[in-house]
């Protein structure tokens, strides 16, 4: 068992603080993983509120999403190991229920998002310039966790990769080879999707 275990649980309470701090995970919402270097995963107790993290809210589960010490991972483990099993280079995954997300979710027509031209799609792994266009899938909200996972893995093999998805009124998922990595893309993510709401006309009143 390897033991990178405590480092890689600081990194993710540290994530799980920063993101608390604008408002990204509210209550008891979102869930974050990191690969060990064994293979496991390191990821967040289920139900607990990620801007309070502490060691004890930090389990070890194995690649397929089983418990190695009694406790209870979030309900949508699978969606995690199936992006690792995905992509080998994916250290870190994280997922909020960020208003931004929900919302841009909630306007989005044909079950994705298409982002172009802005400058921060190069903070994005990957995206050298931002005259490409990445599209973001929206997937419906689904309580089988298993049969959600299958159909985001059938929409990659069938249109490519994509750095993240939404998840419709329910917040979105990225990763990164680091949970620095990950992060960048959720606080990039974050304001490009409060952009794409405005340009929708969901301007604040």
């Amino acid at each position: 068992m390897s033991d990178d275990f405590s480092p890689i649980a600081q990194e993710l309470i540290k994530a799980g603080r920063f993101i608390d701090s604008r408002g990204w995970v509210p209550a008891t919402s979102g869930n974050f993983s990191a690969r060990l270097a064994d293979g496991d995963l390191a990821i967040t107790v289920s139900g607990r509120h990620k801007g309070r993290l502490t060691p004890a809210d930090i389990m070890r589960v194995d690649a397929e999403g089983n418990s190695l010490d009694g406790r209870k991972p979030s309900a949508e483990i699978l969606l995690h190991t199936a992006l690792y099993r995905r992509f080998p280079a994916v250290g870190a995954v994280l997922h909020p229920h960020s208003p931004g997300s929900v919302l841009l979710s909630r306007l989005a027509s044909g079950g994705r998002i298409q982002l172009r031209n802005y400058e921060l799609l190069k903070a994005l792994s990957g995206i050298d310039t931002p005259e490409n266009p990445v599209t973001l899938p929206v997937f419906p909200n689904d309580q089988d966790i298993a049969r959600l996972a299958r159909r985001v893995d059938l929409w990659m093999d069938e249109h490519g990769d994509t750095p993240a998805y939404l998840i419709d009124s329910h917040g979105f998922y990225t990763w990164g080879s680091t949970v620095m990595d990950a992060l960048r893309h959720v606080e990039a993510l974050e304001l490009l999707f409060d952009i794409e709401s405005r340009l929708h006309g969901a301007r604040p009143r």
